[in-house]
């Protein structure tokens, strides 16, 4: 009975059986790279299509962003602000098709380095040329109203300033209403004989009556402009009020933007007015010349003694009016020491100064802007990684063996063309040498 067969071992010249691990190591990488080659010729298909569709969609953003800077509405605007979107769309285009074919098919570190600060320096040119214009378009209008809803704050805040001053100022009506009192007691004192010793009304009487009326005039002064200041501080909040419905309101843009500088025009004026209803410096000023002018009468004693208690009383009334206008000036000087209100200005801005001006508070407008613009870097560095691999699985001394269609033809056609030639151009065969053996193709069948 035969025996059953056996698996024979393999030949040693099989160079299938023999093929070491480097060789099935390095097949299997030339498959994992022609894997990753034929994912890319994939890829490649569309990315242009798609490169192209950014390109596009960033310059349409950018005339829209472009049209926000360009106040006259006519044809040559139009064309201008069309020019530069499609100039920008092409130069986004030809700059990342640049570098997605060339940055990841380079080896060396220098010329990587050298092409990724390009694409560094590109970018930044892409934001100043484009992305922010693409940010004025999508946030443009929430900027110019956040910039109209600032200054409202702004506007506010000096008229409440410059109201409380003005209050402050005249509460120091309770000060002069506080020295006035006390120089009519004085007088009542005087004409029943308690300062000078002499009862009536002369000189020492006269002095504080004359004291007690210049006071009582400053006090009516600023009992007077309390009406105004309250007036004015309430046309202001009406203002105010008009002018935070105008920053949110429906409607052109345009038009509430010259609405709002009006009023701001108007609220403007009523802030320096309510600074000039200030009493404080009026105040300062007549408590000087409470101390300075004084208008001495003629002692009217009818004796040496009754004069001279007069004018030592009077001198002591001018002590006590010296201290009275020192206290008055510096409750006055208090006042005017408090922190002014803010110069509050509005400046129109357009859509694009105020997407810069208030950056921080468009984040997601500035990120979809600035990626829009910048989302083609991602498939650079996607490129260059799977390149990589490709040379990791192929090795960097791997020829490339791939041939397309067209080059396998080209490859037939040269090589027929190629025997032809040999085929013309081939020497003749020559005369048989005598005992040699017979030229190639002749007939060594016949004899002589």
């Amino acid at each position: 009975m035969a025996n059953p067969a056996r698996p024979q071992p393999p030949l040693a010249d099989d160079p299938s059986a023999a093929a070491s691990p480097d060789l099935r190591s390095g097949r299997s990488g030339d498959r994992y790279a022609r894997e990753l080659e034929r994912h890319l010729d994939w890829l490649d298909s569309f990315t242009s299509t798609a490169l192209g569709v950014l390109s596009a969609a960033s310059g349409i953003y950018t005339y829209l962003g472009v049209r926000t800077l360009l106040d006259d509405p006519g044809l040559w605007t139009t064309f201008a602000a069309l020019a530069y979107a499609i100039a920008v769309s092409v130069g986004i285009f030809v700059f990342w098709s640049y570098l997605l074919r060339l940055l990841p098919a380079v080896r060396s570190a220098a010329s990587r380095i050298g092409l990724m600060l390009t694409m560094a320096l590109g970018s930044v040119a892409i934001v100043a040329m484009s992305s922010w214009l693409n940010a004025a378009a999508l946030a443009g209008g929430a900027a110019v109203e956040t910039h109209m809803a600032t200054t409202v704050q702004h506007y506010q805040t000096s008229l409440e300033r410059a109201h409380a001053n003005a209050v402050a100022g005249q509460s120091l009506s309770r000060d002069v209403a506080r020295v006035r009192q006390s120089f009519q007691d004085l007088s009542e004192q005087e004409a029943g004989g308690t300062l000078s010793g002499f009862s009536g009304r002369g000189a020492v009487f006269r002095v504080l009556t004359q004291k007690s009326a210049e006071l009582q005039a400053l006090e009516d002064q600023l009992v007077s402009t309390l009406a105004p200041v309250e007036q004015t501080f309430a046309q202001g909040n009406t203002i105010l009020s008009r002018m935070r419905g105008t920053s949110v309101m429906p409607g052109p843009l345009e038009d509430r933007t010259v609405s709002f500088s009006e009023d701001a025009v108007e609220l403007a004026g009523l802030i320096t007015q309510l600074r000039q209803l200030n009493p404080a410096p009026l105040v300062g000023r007549a408590a000087q010349d409470l101390a300075d002018a004084v208008v001495l009468p003629e002692l009217d004693g009818a004796t040496a003694a009754t004069r001279a208690g007069q004018s030592s009383t009077i001198e002591a009334v001018l002590t006590l009016v010296a201290q009275r206008a020192q206290t008055l000036t510096t409750a006055s000087a208090e006042v005017m020491a408090l922190p002014p209100p803010d110069d509050a200005l509005y400046t129109p801005m357009s859509a694009a100064d105020a997407v810069i001006a208030y950056a921080g508070n468009f984040v997601p407008a500035w990120a979809g802007a600035i990626s829009i613009d910048l989302l083609p870097a991602v498939l650079v560095f996607i490129i260059m990684v799977v390149q990589a691999a490709i040379r990791s699985g192929r090795g960097e001394g791997h020829g490339d063996d791939r041939m397309t269609v067209g080059e396998l033809r080209a490859a037939l056609a040269a090589s027929e063309m190629l025997r032809q030639h040999e085929a013309v151009f081939a020497p003749a065969p020559g005369p048989v040498a005598p005992g040699g053996p017979p030229a190639p193709g002749g007939d060594s069948g016949r004899g002589v």
